[in-house]
């Protein structure tokens, strides 16, 4: 199955600061422009924004009204109104997968399972069976969509810059049992292979440190004008968090960690110790 890489949030948020420019530069403000659309401030303010999309037909009047032409806006309101890929797979929260789709940097700190785009499917079976709720088809779309996700680390033209440090502990959880574990270990070596993925292990030894509070996952953008993302899971849901402030706390966070893990060698060799004792 082939879907077309894209996130219409992320279109809609470059959307909304084209429009808001070409207002700003015809010298209107939000309610000039508002009464002329025929709609009302607090509606073109959320366009603007990118809380809700904006029409064709929307984009065109904008542009008539601002006497700027820009052809390339008309196509990105069609795209912005699309369906994302995950829906053919029966998610339609946007979560995660909206954060990662546009990413071209992610790095993730996991202290309870490897990081989704690492794992094989017996193993993200394993994850789904122990930790949610779904009933089994349910699990069986995830499963695949998470599959999915993986062609970003082999993309030729716009491979993801993935960065993870992995609690040591995680590597000797059974998770679907040890046939499952050893393959996904081995899995993990492949992976690690590859020039745009680094893979450091946080040993036991190193004892307590700021990464035991929880697990979480930092995502970069192209996009001079998106915020770094700072995502976590909780029990009952996540946080999407793109507060300079936070963001930065959680980056250093994971530089600290970093440089405590074991480097790119020293992994590889405790993981393939753990392969040979399997």
């Amino acid at each position: 199955m082939e879907f077309v890489r894209s996130s219409p949030t992320f279109r809609r948020r470059r959307l909304a600061r084209r429009i808001r420019r070409l207002r700003e530069d015809a010298g209107l403000t939000q309610e000039q422009a508002a009464a002329s659309l025929d709609m009302s401030t607090s509606a073109l303010s959320r366009k603007e924004t990118g809380e809700v999309a904006t029409s064709v037909h929307e984009v065109r009047s904008m542009m008539d009204l601002y006497d700027a032409y820009d052809p390339g806006l008309v196509d990105l309101a069609r795209s912005a109104r699309a369906k994302p890929w995950w829906h053919a797979y029966g998610i339609t929260s946007r979560g995660y997968f909206d954060l990662e789709e546009e990413a071209v940097s992610v790095r993730d700190w996991q202290s309870a399972f490897l990081p989704g785009l690492l794992q094989t499917e017996d193993y993200a079976r394993g994850v789904f069976d122990g930790v949610s709720v779904l009933a089994d088809e349910e699990i069986d779309k995830a499963v695949a969509a998470r599959m999915w996700r993986r062609h970003r680390l082999h993309d030729a033209d716009e491979p993801l810059c993935f960065s993870a440090v992995i609690d040591e502990s995680v590597l000797r959880r059974p998770v679907g049992g040890p046939a499952v574990i050893r393959k996904q270990l081995a899995a993990l070596l492949e992976l690690m292979d590859i020039p745009t993925v680094t893979v450091q292990i946080m040993p036991v030894a190193a004892g307590a440190h700021r990464g035991l509070e929880g697990s979480f996952t930092l995502l970069s953008y192209a996009d001079v004008e998106e915020n770094d993302v700072l995502f976590v899971e909780h029990a009952v849901g996540s946080l999407h968090i793109d507060k300079p402030d936070a963001v930065a706390t959680a980056a250093s966070t994971f530089e600290r960690m970093r440089a405590s893990a074991l480097n790119g060698e020293e992994s590889a060799a405790l993981i393939s110790r753990l392969v040979s004792d399997c």
